[in-house]
């Protein structure tokens, strides 16, 4: 488990220990998600774990499978986002994004898969949102992360089937974490009077939103655990009527544009 030092990664984390599952759980600072996590436990191993780093990433997944024996189930939970107009990020905010939404939940599965493949047996959970399907103003640069984790592990899925190992992709709505706050969230920092209204506009919906978000994580949190020992899970979760309300509008769209395009 990346990312389990709050929001819905803690969640998962509880909802796993729970259900009588031994836990590894990793974030940046190991302190802060045994916290999270309710404290010391039998069945709980924390480690700190940077995902950007590769040689982390296979250090400490050696260490976790030293530890309890094997990786049955990847979470890759760990993430920010960078809210706000595209042309406000510098390039090296926009490198960073990817860096951690993208390169870093790969850092994480290159160190895993080789375990699961030689066991023929593993399912990797990558979280995504509602945002790797649709973009819309204001989340472009968090979408394109979101949209190449999407189309990443769609195709790594099948890769992976032959070797009994399952994927779980999650793509939730507005849940009712510290997403959106400035401990997670990310907001652009060059300023561009053309912008200024419309920043003004969408800054005063995630200060709204923030902590008022429909979704309740300890619901998902509870769902993905279920999900992972069901053999014939679903390869994808669309959680929370918001994100099905805009999926479904994206399919839609995409079919009448569709239409559209056929030869007449």
């Amino acid at each position: 488990m990346t990312g389990a030092s709050r929001g819905l990664g803690r969640e998962i984390a509880r909802a796993a220990l729970d259900a009588g599952d031994t836990v590894v759980a990793t974030a940046r600072s190991a302190d802060a998600a045994r916290d999270a996590c309710g404290g010391e436990h039998e069945r709980l191993h924390v480690l700190a774990l940077d995902i950007t780093d590769a040689a982390a990433a296979n250090a400490v997944s050696a260490e976790a499978i030293e530890r309890v024996g094997a990786i049955d189930i990847l979470v890759n939970n760990a993430g920010y986002a960078e809210l706000g107009f595209f042309e406000t990020f510098t390039e090296a905010e926009v490198r960073r994004q990817f860096e951690v939404n993208l390169f870093g939940t790969m850092n994480v599965a290159r160190a895993v898969i080789p375990h699961m493949r030689e066991r023929r047996s593993g399912l990797i959970v990558t979280i995504s949102s509602v945002s790797g399907l649709v973009s819309n103003a204001g989340g472009a640069v968090y979408s394109a992360s979101k949209f190449a984790i999407e189309g990443w592990i769609e195709g790594v899925a099948q890769e992976l089937a032959p070797f009994g190992i399952r994927s779980l992709l999650v793509e939730p709505g507005m849940l009712r974490t510290d997403f959106m706050d400035g401990k997670s969230a990310n907001f652009g920092s060059i300023d561009i009077p053309d912008y200024a209204e419309a920043i003004t506009q969408h800054r005063s919906f995630v200060d709204g939103a923030n902590g008022n978000q429909p979704g309740d994580p300890k619901q998902l949190a509870a769902r993905i655990v279920a999900l992972a020992y069901q053999d014939e899970a679903p390869a994808r979760l669309v959680f929370g009527d918001d994100a099905r309300q805009w999926a479904g509008a994206k399919v839609d769209q995409l079919r009448q544009e569709i239409a559209q395009s056929a030869d007449r």
